[in-house]
């Protein structure tokens, strides 16, 4: 058994990667719009990126580019509805909204509360991914089965 740690000290126990038409116009696009933080970019033979990191708070994900060495493609690509969206928590929805949309995310829906306490938008982003913001405006107090 190794005494390694089963994971780098700065990576997050789940990371999800996202496979982009271009990592470096998609880099360019979750800092504006979002205010992610890039920590990490791998370029490529031709000087493009090939891997890059992105933060926000305690979390990370991954993104590349659709290649020849990776068939999975950014939903827009393929014309269809992610099947996975993601959940990100931020000090002020309205004011990530609006910044989003400002950078040239698509509206699925405008910030509104919800019944489990949060505030929530849903916006697009240009390579067809989902992205739900939300603040935590009020304590979720299930009701219990009857």
């Amino acid at each position: 058994m190794s005494s390694r740690p089963p994971k780098p000290g700065n990576m997050t126990w789940i990371a999800p990667i996202l496979t982009v038409r271009d990592a470096d116009i998609a880099l360019e696009f979750y800092e504006k719009a979002f205010g992610f933080e890039k920590s990490f970019a791998m370029p490529g033979p031709n000087g493009k990126t090939m891997h890059a990191e992105m933060r926000w708070n305690d979390s990370m994900f991954m993104l590349g580019p659709e290649c020849t060495e990776n068939p999975c493609k950014a939903p827009v690509t393929l014309g269809v509805r992610p099947s996975l969206s993601l959940y990100v928590y931020c000090d002020d929805v309205d004011a990530a909204y609006q910044r989003a949309l400002a950078a040239g995310a698509v509206s699925e829906s405008a910030p509104q509360d919800m019944f489990w306490g949060d505030r929530v938008c849903t916006i697009l982003d240009p390579e067809g991914y989902l992205w739900h913001f939300a603040t935590n405006v009020k304590d979720f107090v299930p009701n219990p089965a009857e």
